[in-house]
C-alpha cells in the first residue's frame, strides 16, 4: 500500500511517535518519578500532540515507530495516514518517511514528536508562513535539539546527526545549509525529557485551553505534589 498523493495547499503534518509502555521511552523521567508516572505523562503527552494532529488544516501523518503498532496508531488517528517507521536510528528513519512522502506528492512537510506540548497555533502558524519563503524551518528546543523541524525540499543525509544532543539543532542546521537550503528559525519552545521539564511545562500551559493540554496540565500538578 502506497501514501495518497496530497492534495492540499497546506503542509503535510507528520507526527513520529512511540507506543507509550513501561520500561520504553522517558526513562530518564521513570528514573526521577517513577515509571508508573512516566508512562501516564508520555500518554498525555501523546494525545497532546494528536491533538495538534486532529487541529491540522492540511493532510496529517502518524509514524509509530514499529510496523505491529500500526493498528494502534490507526485507531488514535483514523483521519490521518499511517506509515510506520523503517529501522535505523533516528536520521535513517526520517530520510524514509521523507522519500516516501514526497515520492506520494506530499512536498512540504512538518515534522514532530510527541514530548513538545507548549507548541502552540501560533507556533505552527509562524511555520507555515516562514515556509512561503525559506526552503526549511526550524523550532529549536531550549536543550539544543529541535520540537520542529519543516522542509520544502528532501532533507539532507540526517543519518550521521547527534541525535538526543545538545548539538542537534546546529548540526541539523548547518546539515540543511550545506545542501543549498535556506534555512529559518522560528522560536524556541522546549520538550520534555526530565523531572525539572515538568515545572516549566506547568509554567507554560497554565493558560493553555486546549483540552489534552488542561489534562497534562493536572497530570503534572499531581505528580509534582506526589514528588514534591
Amino acid at each position: 500500500m502506497f501514501p495518497e498523493e496530497n492534495t492540499s495547499p497546506h503542509p503535510t503534518l507528520v507526527l513520529v511517535c512511540k507506543r507509550p509502555a513501561i520500561g520504553y521511552g522517558k526513562q530518564r523521567l521513570a528514573a526521577r518519578i517513577g515509571a508508573e508516572a512516566a508512562l501516564r505523562i508520555a500518554e498525555q503527552l501523546l494525545d497532546c500532540a494528536l491533538e495538534d494532529l486532529g487541529d491540522w488544516p492540511g493532510a496529517t501523518v502518524i509514524a509509530p515507530d514499529q510496523r505491529v503498532h500500526r493498528d494502534w496508531a490507526s485507531a488514535l488517528a483514523p483521519q490521518a495516514l499511517c506509515l510506520p517507521q523503517s529501522s535505523g536510528n533516528l536520521g535513517e528513519r526520517l530520510n524514509a518517511l521523507d522519500r516516501t512522502l514526497r515520492a506520494a506528492g506530499h512536498h512540504c512537510l512538518v515534522f514532530i514528536g510527541s514530548d513538545a506540548p507548549a507548541l502552540r497555533p501560533e507556533h505552527y502558524q509562524r511555520v507555515r508562513i516562514a515556509l512561503r519563503e525559506a526552503d526549511t524551518v526550524l523550532i529549536a528546543a531550549s536543550d539544543g535539539g529541535v520540537v520542529l523541524m519543516a522542509s520544502n525540499r528532501p532533507w539532507p543525509d540526517l543519518s550521521r546527526l547527534p541525535w538526543s544532543t545538545a548539538d542537534l539543532g546546529q548540526a541539523l542546521a548547518d546539515a540543511c545549509r550545506e545542501a543549498g537550503h535556506s534555512v529559518a528559525l522560528c522560536g524556541e519552545s522546549f520538550d520534555i525529557d526530565e523531572q525539572a521539564d515538568l515545572t516549566r511545562a506547568l509554567g507554560e500551559l497554565a493558560d493553555d485551553p486546549r483540552p489534552a493540554r488542561r489534562r497534562l496540565l493536572h497530570s503534572l500538578a499531581s505528580t509534582r505534589g506526589e514528588h514534591a
